[in-house]
């Protein structure tokens, strides 16, 4: 049996790596479903939804339903290249994954059936001190606000902590702005020479990448050592990831590796790293629920 196509669901305003990755998707063969500005904020069900190759909509029994915006049924325009699958899921046998970022995923993904895999919050503060060569806990901010030293703090699994060395815990969002209870990561200030995202696929460094140098984006190939380390992380830790994640790396000037932090694979972008293989990561962590293996159901957000 031939299956469908795939289909990839972007937000409104793409990043330069979202419109990467699109680009890597069509020449898949893969149908993009776009969202406008107006989308979300109207419902699944509005009409603020683009199809790419231009003018294809939601495939029958595959997009939002209900609504005047449902265009299920309207006959969208199909790729000329070949289409990729890996398998038929749900009762029409489109599979529909996401590349966005926390905000547009957790109103969107739900919605459409899919998974959105991440590490667990305190996944970077368990890892061993030789993978991190400092000293990280995690707690709730209620906790952080009796810092009384610099430290760099920041969300687990998103971006509603801004990610900074803050002087001390009254520098802080106070909680007027922010849910005491909201675990951040704590951690000792650790400054790198370079940094490296490594995009992780069944337990393999599948893409990877440099990004940033003393501290400035800056692109780049991958290095063999930051591969290498990537394994190590990977020998250590792996079976406490799901089966495809974002893990970006280090090394500080005095040649110390460490893990930096661990990021949900369909909200991060893809930098200096293969397009293609990239792309694959992201596939497997933002998919239908129904495709979960055992072990990524104790990953989903």
């Amino acid at each position: 049996m031939t299956c469908p196509p795939r289909i990839l669901v972007l937000p409104p305003r793409l990043t330069a790596s979202a419109r990467t990755l699109r680009a890597t998707a069509l020449r898949r063969g893969l149908r993009i479903v776009e969202a406008t500005a107006s989308a979300v904020p109207e419902g699944l069900g509005s009409p603020g939804w683009a199809g790419w190759p231009e003018g294809a909509n939601w495939p029958e029994g595959a997009g939002p339903a209900g609504g005047p915006g449902d265009t299920r049924g309207t006959g969208g325009t199909e790729g000329t290249r070949g289409t990729e699958s890996t398998g038929c899921t749900g009762s029409d046998g489109h599979a529909v994954h996401l590349h966005a970022g926390p905000s547009f995923a957790d109103v969107v993904a739900p919605a459409l059936g899919i998974a959105l895999l991440e590490a667990p919050a305190d996944w970077l503060a368990r890892l061993p001190r030789a993978l991190t060569q400092r000293d990280i806990r995690a707690m709730t901010i209620d906790e952080a606000y009796r810092l009384r030293r610099p430290a760099f703090v920041k969300s687990p699994n998103d971006k509603s902590i801004s990610a900074l060395v803050y002087a001390d815990g009254s520098r802080l969002p106070g909680p007027d702005a922010v849910d005491p209870a909201t675990v951040v990561l704590v951690s000792d200030v650790m400054t790198f020479a370079v940094e490296y995202r490594l995009h992780l696929l069944d337990g393999a460094v599948h893409a990877a990448g440099q990004y940033a140098e003393a501290g400035r984006l800056r692109l780049g190939p991958p290095d063999g050592d930051a591969l290498a380390f990537g394994q190590d992380v990977l020998a250590a830790a792996g079976e406490t990831l799901p089966s495809a994640i974002v893990v970006d790396v280090g090394r500080d000037d005095e040649g110390r590796w460490a893990v930096i932090e661990a990021n949900a694979a369909w909200a991060s972008g893809c930098y200096s790293a293969d397009p293609d293989r990239a792309l694959e990561t992201v596939l497997r962590a933002a998919g239908p629920a129904t495709a979960l293996s055992p072990h990524d159901r104790a990953f989903v957000r």
